[in-house]
C-alpha cells in the first residue's frame, strides 16, 4: 500500500493531496513546482482563453457557453506535456513569469498559494494529461482529505511498530473534534455542533436540531451522537497499544466547502459528482442539479467499492496462487537444468569413453602393421645381409685364384668356380634387391563423419509425448457405442503424431487397437450391450510411444434402443415417424433391418401392426447383414423369421416352414420377439401369448432386427424394452 501513499513527483509520502481533474494526486508543494504558462498556441482549450484574456465583461458566443471552461473535449484536461523531466522520470516546469495583466486580472489570478499566471495550467505527472487552472488557482482542485488521514494513520502505525514513537500520541488530537464542528445548517456564522445524526450523517446545533431534526416522526429513530463521543471513540480503549495505533487526525474532521469556507458539506450533487454545502444548493450552480444525502452516497459509494474489491480480491487471489505456481516452476526448472546438466555431462563422458576405446582399438591396428612392416624388412635385411657376404666371400676367392699364374691349377678348379660364380650370381634374380613392404602405412582414418557428427551434436526437442488426460465429462455410452475424448496435459510441449486408443472386449479380456489417428474424439460402435469395457489411450511420434493413459470404464446399455435403418432398406420400403413406423410401396414383400446388431446378451422388442389389409403375410425376426432384401424373411440362410396371416403362423429359415401354430393378426396386434444370444434361441408371442415352442435354437453369431412386409402392410417399432413375464424362467416352487 505504500506506493498509493506517495506523491508520484517527490516520491515522499503526499503532503497537502489535491485531487487532479484526472482523479490522480499530488502533492501542494509539488504542485507549485509542475504548474506552468502554456503557450497562447497550445493547451488552453479555445473556449477557456478568450475568458482569461478578455475579462470577464466580454461578450461570449453562445455556443462557447455550452463547453467546457477546463476541457477539450469536457473530460477537464487537455493534452500539453511539459518537456523537462525531474529526476524521478516525472515532467517538470518551473512555473514562467506572470505577464503584465490589469490590476482587475491580477487580482483574480491570485490564490492563497501564491501568484498564478491566467493561462497557466498543470500536468498530471502519471497519466501527462493537463488541466487549465481557473482565476482560483490551484485553490479549485479539492483537497484529499481522506488520503491526507491515511498517509498520517500509516506514517502512525509504522513509527509505532518500529519503536520510533510512544504510544499516548494519539490523545493529543481528540480535543479538536469539538473546535472542528460546527452545524451544518446554520446560515451565517455556523455555531458550534451539539450533536451528530449518525443516519443523516450531519451535524446540527441546538436551534438547528430542533427545527430540522426533531426526535418524533421519521427520525425517532434515529441516533444522535455528541461530537465529543466521536474523539473518545477513537481514545477510549483500555489497551495502551491500540491507543497508540490511533494517530491524532483520524478523529473525523468535517471539511468545509471551497467555495464557501464556512459552510461544512452535507449533501452530494449527481451531476457533477462532488460533495457540496446547503449554499451551494441555495445560490451556486447545483441549485437544479439532482441532490442527494451525504451519508446515503457515502454509504452507496462504500457498499460499490466493497463490491469492486471483491472482484479485485478474488484476482489477487489467483494472482497469488499464481505466483506460487511460477515459483513451483521456478524450483522445477532448477531441478531439471541441475538434471539435464548431469545428464549432458554423462552423455559426453560416454561418448568420450567410446572415442578412447575406438581410439585404442586404432592404435593396436598401428600397432600390428609396424610390428609386420620391421619384421619383413628384418627378414629381407638378414637374408641379403648372407647372400651378400656369401657373395662376397666367393668374390674375394676368385680374384685371389685370378691372381695365380699356375695354368694347370687354375684350370683344374676354373670349370667349379664358374659354375659357383654363375649360381650366386643367379640368386640375385629380379626384385630380390626391392623392399618387400613400403614404409607408408595403407591405413586412413576417415574422422570427417564423426567430426560432422560430433559438430552437429545437439539438442533436440522430440521426446517421447506425455500421458494424455481423459475427458471424463465428455466420455458417454450411447446403446452399444461408447465415446472417449482425452486431451495432452498443459505444459506439454513434446510433439504428438497421433494417438492409439484401445479397448477390451467386454469380458475382461486382452487390450486391442480399435483407433489410430489424429483426432482426440473417438466413437467405437457396435459393442455388446449390458457390457463393461476398459479403454486406455496413449500417444506417438517419431521418437516412439507414450505411456497409456489412466483406464476408464464405460457400460453400454442395458436395453437396445433403435430405429428402422433407411440406408440398408430396400428401397420399396418407406419410413415414417423418425424411422420407427414402417411401409412398402410394392405388392412383393421387402426386408427392412434395424439400426442395431446383437451378438451377446438378452433383447426384446415389439412390432405393433398399424394397418392390415387383404390377409398379407409379413415376417419379424432376425437376420445377418447381408440377408436378401427382396424376399420374404425367411426364404434364404441369412434370416430367421416367423410369418403370420390373420389366422396361423409359422417359423421359417432356409425357405423351410415349421411349428404351424393358430393364431394371427389384425390391426392394432403387438408381435414381440425375444433374442437371448446367451443360450442361442429366438422366441415369438402374439398379444403377449408365445406362438408355439422356441422358435429356433443354437443359433449364434451377429444378428440384426429385420421384418418383411408388402403394401398391405404398416407397422411401428417400440424398443427398450425390458423383457416381459411370460419370457422369464419362473422359479421352481417347494
Amino acid at each position: 500500500m505504500e506506493e498509493e501513499l506517495k506523491c508520484p513527483v517527490c516520491g515522499s509520502f503526499f503532503r497537502e493531496p489535491l485531487i487532479l481533474p484526472c482523479s490522480h494526486n499530488v502533492c501542494l508543494p509539488c504542485a507549485r513546482t509542475i504548474v506552468v504558462q502554456t503557450p497562447e498556441t497550445e493547451h488552453l482549450p479555445h473556449t477557456a482563453r478568450p475568458m482569461l484574456l478578455m475579462g470577464p465583461d466580454y461578450d461570449y458566443p453562445d455556443h462557447l457557453d455550452k463547453m467546457s471552461l477546463h476541457s477539450e473535449a469536457d473530460s477537464g484536461y487537455g493534452s500539453y506535456t511539459p518537456s523537462l523531466k525531474s529526476p524521478n522520470g516525472v515532467r517538470v516546469l518551473p512555473p514562467a513569469p506572470a505577464p503584465s495583466l490589469s490590476a482587475s486580472s491580477a487580482a483574480s489570478s491570485r490564490s492563497m498559494h501564491g501568484p498564478i499566471c491566467s493561462s497557466s495550467s498543470i500536468t498530471c505527472p502519471q497519466c501527462h494529461r493537463s488541466a487549465s487552472l481557473d482565476e482560483r488557482g490551484l485553490r479549485g482542485f479539492q483537497r484529499n482529505r481522506l488520503l491526507e488521514t491515511i498517509v498520517q494513520r500509516y506514517q502512525q502505525e509504522r513509527n509505532v511498530l518500529s519503536g520510533a514513537e510512544g504510544t499516548n500520541g494519539s490523545e493529543s488530537g481528540a480535543g479538536n473534534v469539538v473546535s472542528l464542528a460546527r452545524c451544518q445548517l446554520c446560515d451565517t456564522n455556523p455555531a458550534e455542533a451539539a450533536v451528530m445524526c449518525e443516519q443523516c450523517d450531519v451535524l446540527y446545533c441546538s436551534s438547528c436540531q430542533k427545527k430540522c431534526h426533531p426526535t418524533r416522526g421519521p427520525f425517532a429513530k434515529h441516533r444522535l451522537v455528541p461530537p465529543s463521543q466521536l474523539a473518545s471513540s477513537n481514545s477510549g480503549s483500555s489497551n495502551p497499544a491500540c491507543t497508540a495505533l490511533v494517530p491524532p487526525n483520524t478523529a473525523r474532521r468535517f471539511a468545509t466547502c471551497a467555495d464557501h469556507e464556512l459552510e461544512n458539506y452535507s449533501m452530494y450533487c449527481v451531476d457533477c459528482r462532488t460533495p457540496v454545502c446547503y449554499q451551494c444548493l441555495q445560490e451556486g450552480k447545483h441549485a437544479k442539479h439532482e441532490i442527494k444525502a451525504l451519508g446515503i452516497m457515502w454509504k452507496q459509494h462504500k457498499a460499490q467499492l466493497s463490491q469492486a474489491l471483491s472482484g479485485i480480491s478474488d484476482k489477487a487471489k489467483e494472482a497469488k496462487d499464481f505466483l506460487v505456481q511460477l515459483k513451483n516452476i521456478l524450483q522445477q526448472i532448477q531441478e531439471n537444468g541441475l538434471e539435464y546438466e548431469a545428464c549432458l555431462v554423462a552423455q559426453c563422458d560416454a561418448l568420450v569413453d567410446a572415442l578412447n576405446r575406438q581410439k585404442a582399438k586404432l592404435l593396436t591396428k598401428v600397432t600390428k602393421e609396424r610390428e609386420h612392416k620391421f619384421k619383413v624388412v628384418w627378414d629381407q635385411i638378414n637374408h641379403c645381409t648372407l647372400k651378400l657376404r656369401q657373395s662376397t666371400g666367393l668374390m674375394e676367392y676368385c680374384l685371389e685364384v685370378i691372381k695365380e699364374n699356375d695354368p694347370s691349377g687354375f684350370l683344374q678348379i676354373s670349370d667349379a668356380l664358374i659354375k659357383r660364380v654363375q649360381g650366386s650370381q643367379e640368386q640375385w634374380v629380379k626384385g630380390a634387391l626391392e623392399p618387400k613392404v613400403s614404409p607408408e602405412f595403407d591405413l586412413t582414418l576417415d574422422s570427417d563423419p564423426l567430426l560432422r557428427a560430433i559438430h552437429q551434436l545437439d539438442f533436440i526437442q522430440m521426446k517421447l509425448p506425455p500421458m494424455p488426460l481423459l475427458q471424463l465429462e465428455k466420455c458417454c455410452t450411447r446403446n452399444n457405442s461408447v465415446t472417449l475424448a482425452w486431451r495432452m496435459p498443459p505444459f506439454a510441449h513434446n510433439p504428438v503424431e497421433g494417438y492409439i486408443l484401445e479397448l477390451d472386449d467386454g469380458d475382461g479380456g486382452p487390450f486391442r487397437e480399435v483407433y489410430v489417428g489424429k483426432e482426440t474424439l473417438c466413437t467405437i460402435d457396435g459393442l455388446h450391450f449390458n457390457s463393461t469395457y476398459n479403454a486406455r489411450v496413449k500417444g506417438f511420434n517419431s521418437t516412439g510411444l507414450g505411456p497409456y493413459s489412466k483406464t476408464v470404464i464405460l457400460q453400454t446399455s442395458d436395453v437396445a434402443f433403435f430405429t428402422f435403418d433407411s440406408n440398408t432398406a430396400h428401397r420399396d420400403i418407406v419410413l415414417s415417424n423418425d424411422n420407427m413406423t414402417a411401409s412398402c410401396s410394392s405388392y412383393d414383400d421387402r426386408v427392412v433391418l434395424g439400426t442395431a446388431a446383437f451378438s451377446k446378451g438378452v433383447h426384446y422388442w415389439e412390432i405393433q401392426v398399424d394397418r392390415y389389409d387383404n390377409h398379407p403375410d409379413p415376417a419379424f425376426g432376425v437376420a445377418r447383414i447381408n440377408v436378401m432384401k427382396d424376399m420374404m424373411l425367411g426364404k434364404d440362410d441369412k434370416a430367421w423369421a416367423m410369418y403370420v396371416d390373420n389366422n396361423r403362423s409359422w417359423f421359417m429359415h432356409c425357405n423351410s416352414h415349421t411349428n404351424r401354430t393358430e393364431g394371427g393378426v389384425c390391426k392394432g396386434t403387438t408381435v414381440g420377439i425375444l433374442l437371448d444370444l446367451g443360450k442361442g434361441i429366438l422366441i415369438f408371442h402374439i398379444n403377449g401369448k408365445q406362438q408355439g415352442p422356441i422358435a429356433f435354437e443354437n443359433i449364434e453369431g451377429v444378428f440384426m432386427p429385420a421384418i418383411s412386409l408388402n403394401r398391405n402392410v404398416q407397422v411401428t417399432l417400440h424398443t427398450g424394452l425390458e423383457v416381459p413375464m411370460i419370457f422369464r424362467p419362473t422359479k421352481p416352487t417347494n
